[in-house]
């Protein structure tokens, strides 16, 4: 039998786990500089997306300042971000809330 002690010190375990399972997300940002067409050519080669989808985000960029491109763990959205920039995108990584 679990004791109410044990209980609650259970429950913040289980919210750090859960806040830990959270992935990260690549943002690409706004820039005056990149074309659009450009922008929707980035995404294609660097994350495999078709023209609508890579459009459809370019579109969230160009309209809404940003959008999350990419997720996962840390290491892969490093990596994305360094490619984004890479290919002269502004991009940055953040924790998805």
């Amino acid at each position: 039998m679990t004791s109410p002690a044990e209980v609650e010190h259970a429950q913040p375990e289980q919210e750090e786990f859960a806040s830990e399972d959270k992935p990260w997300v690549t943002v690409v940002w706004n820039d005056p500089v990149n074309l659009m067409s450009y922008v929707t050519y980035v995404l294609q080669k660097i994350f495999g997306y078709s023209k609508d989808h890579a459009t459809k985000l370019m579109l969230d960029v160009h309209n809404h300042g940003r959008a999350a491109v990419s997720s996962g763990s840390k290491e892969k959205v490093e990596a994305d971000v360094a490619k984004l920039h890479a290919a002269g995108l502004w991009a940055t990584m953040q924790k998805d809330s």
